[in-house]
């Protein structure tokens, strides 16, 4: 698939066996990153709709950056390439592409690199973790949701119900971790479906399900279309969550020049992200069909999702303790985390490859007809600002949850009341602590906030 054709959805389930993975992969087109008899062909596995591997997905292939740099590569070797994009719903279709030697570079979540490198191995095509695309130091890129009119108050509430979620994502890693730590058995204590996140979002809205754990930009969606309220922050778990971009071995060391053409070409991605982060929102929302403003959520100024192609120590940590629940479900065995992450190509291909850690995430209006954002100190400023702002002129305002950080929208937001402050929670839990802790604080509306502030 080129560039410049309209990107194809698969819908393939998340972790299969092994034996359905093989008859998949062979069954697709020839061996991507060889030689024909007018250009060499690359062949990049993306996910258009998990927001938080724009810089090596849908942003990168609409901004055309690794085109133009393999371009100029061309100049000076002499070669023609061409650059074959194929989307995807999920890792595991990526995953089993690259281990038949279709797909030369593939970008997914914490948990599907893992089994990435595990099936590699496996399967005679090693692979290795080249750069980061988006993370959140918290985990706040997972989430747990309910609809709307659910009686479920708490994870706790979630003992016997049927959930959600794809086996072998982050976002089952969240689900898994989240249970345990409060006290709820992830295999006996609830009924997990193993679904595609779109088959999930459907199962949730007809009441099939209780609950949806997924990963982004699915929880944001569907809370903004009013589809969802979150019942559980991942970022409680306080344990870093991230996506990156993984390479097969032998076309890391076969063509190196193109590995790094596309590490550069995901550099000025994440540039153009960082400086123009309404405008990706934008670029990304029209070619998913994503509302912008969802897209913003995680991909914003202070977005839930920082973006930074550095392999972070503390990412990498994360992914070493991801291992033992990927085990426990019996989707991989022992994974060399440190043998699968390789640093030298971003090293080699980008100078100063790492930016500065995100700081405090704060509350920003988007006004409609803005290309940029206006960020606020606190929760109460932005509410003054959505009050004096003239009827339907208010695109989106997002608020940080008070105990997490993550950043939510404020019209969806759980607030309270502390004397004259006003304080946002992306969940009743979070809310409920905080007014535990603080006499006189009590939940209220998001209408009375925003009489409150103005």
């Amino acid at each position: 698939m080129t560039r410049t054709l309209p990107a194809r959805q698969h819908t393939l389930a998340l972790a299969l066996p092994i034996a359905l993975l093989l008859p998949l992969a062979t069954a697709c087109g020839g061996a991507a990153g060889a030689d024909d008899s007018d250009a060499v062909t690359v062949t990049v596995g993306y996910q258009s709709k998990t927001i938080n591997t724009v810089t090596a997905g849908t942003l990168l292939r609409s901004l055309g950056y690794f085109e133009e740099e393999l371009a100029a590569r061309g100049k000076r070797d002499g070669k023609t390439y061409k650059v074959k994009w194929q989307d995807y719903a999920t890792g595991a279709p990526i995953t089993a592409q690259m281990t038949a030697g279709k797909i030369d570079i593939g970008s997914m979540g914490d948990f599907p690199l893992l089994i990435n490198a595990a099936r590699g191995k496996q399967l005679g095509q090693p692979t290795r973790l080249v750069s980061v695309t988006g993370y959140n130091l918290r985990g706040g890129l997972n989430t747990v949701v309910t609809r709307p009119d659910s009686a479920l108050r708490t994870l706790a509430d979630l003992r016997g119900k049927k959930v959600s979620t794809s086996v072998g994502s982050a976002a089952d890693g969240t689900l898994v971790r989240a249970l345990k730590k409060a006290g709820i058995d992830p295999v006996d204590d609830v009924r997990k479906l193993n679904q595609q996140p779109s088959v999930g979002a459907s199962a949730l809205s007809g009441g099939s399900v209780d609950a949806l754990s997924q990963f982004v930009a699915w929880p944001g969606q569907l809370v903004h279309a009013g589809k969802a309220r979150v019942l559980y922050d991942g970022a409680d778990l306080n344990l870093p969550t991230f996506h990156g971009v993984t390479v097969r071995e032998k076309f890391a060391e076969e063509r190196p020049g193109v590995l790094d053409a596309f590490l550069q070409a995901q550099r000025r991605a994440t540039d153009h992200l960082r400086k123009r982060p309404v405008a990706a929102a934008e670029a990304v929302a029209e070619e998913t069909g994503l509302p912008a403003e969802a897209v913003y959520l995680y991909n914003g100024a202070h977005g839930i999702a920082t973006f930074d192609p550095a392999l972070r120590p503390e990412l990498i940590g994360a992914l070493k303790k991801d291992v033992p629940i990927l085990k426990a479900a019996k989707l991989v065995g022992d994974v060399d985390v440190d043998a699968f992450v390789d640093p030298a190509p971003l090293e080699r291909a980008v100078r100063a490859p790492s930016y500065p850690k995100a700081g405090a995430a704060r509350s920003e209006l988007w006004l409609k007809g803005r290309d940029t954002t206006r960020a606020f100190d606190s929760p109460k400023e932005l509410l003054k600002a959505v009050a004096a702002a003239k009827g339907g002129q208010v695109r989106a305002a997002y608020v940080p949850d008070a105990l997490t950080g993550t950043l939510w929208f404020a019209d969806k937001a759980v607030w309270v009341a502390d004397g004259s402050d006003l304080r946002a929670f992306v969940t009743r839990s979070h809310a409920a602590t905080y007014v535990e802790r603080h006499a006189g604080a009590r939940v209220v509306s998001y209408a009375d906030a925003l009489g409150r502030a103005s």
